[in-house]
């Protein structure tokens, strides 16, 4: 039997936290609105990093992504209370824009520049 559960689960993952993301951006008054953002605030940065750190064993991989989204959301938060500004809204922002600069380098990668040169 096919290990098929692998994408299924991190598209639920993903929808899960980009619920997380609208209810706390939208300050709905959902039960999962706690539970949902804190998810989206611990996967969006921890799948940035994982997927920067590619050559590292999964057990290793999945601590540093972790340690790195804490570390993220950690700074995110010390910076917004010492400016003054913290925000629900303007914390998750931060998180997503940080997040995304994250992940773009290995975005931008050519797709096939790392099977070129497994050929050689």
């Amino acid at each position: 039997m096919s290990d098929s559960g692998g994408p299924l689960l991190a598209g639920v993952a993903s929808a899960v936290a980009g619920v997380g993301a609208v209810l706390a951006l939208a300050d709905t008054d959902s039960v999962l609105r706690g539970p949902f953002t804190l998810f989206f605030l611990l996967v969006a940065p921890g799948a940035a990093i994982g997927a920067v750190l590619r050559g590292l064993e999964p057990f290793g991989r999945v601590v540093t992504s972790l340690a790195g989204a804490i570390a993220v959301n950690l700074l995110v938060a010390q910076a917004m209370i010492a400016t003054h500004s913290w925000s629900v809204t303007g914390g998750i922002t931060a998180v997503t824009v940080i997040s995304s600069l994250v992940l773009l380098p290995s975005l931008v990668r050519r797709p096939g520049a790392r099977t070129e040169r497994r050929r050689t």
